[in-house]
């Protein structure tokens, strides 16, 4: 891996990416300091993640390979 400026590379980003580039840099130092206190990092299983089953209740997404047709049809049709 080469060495570079990174502060320079993040000054030059849009304001958003560089939030995006802190809360990374967050994250990485949250898990190396679990690991630092002897702590085992245990990656999450995706059923535990907080936006499982958000759309369960829509009524609209009871067949989402239907839904998802309908709305690409929808664009492609506005767009031409």
């Amino acid at each position: 891996m080469e060495r570079r400026n990174i502060n320079y590379d993040i000054s030059n980003l849009p304001p958003e990416a560089q939030r995006q580039v802190y809360d990374f840099i967050d994250f990485i130092k949250s898990r190396y300091q679990k690991i630092q206190q002897g702590q085992k990092a245990v990656p999450n299983k995706i059923i535990n993640e907080p936006f499982i089953g958000i759309w369960k209740n829509r009524k609209d997404m009871s067949d989402s390979s239907k839904w998802v047709r309908t709305k690409r049809e929808s664009e492609w049709n506005d767009a031409n």
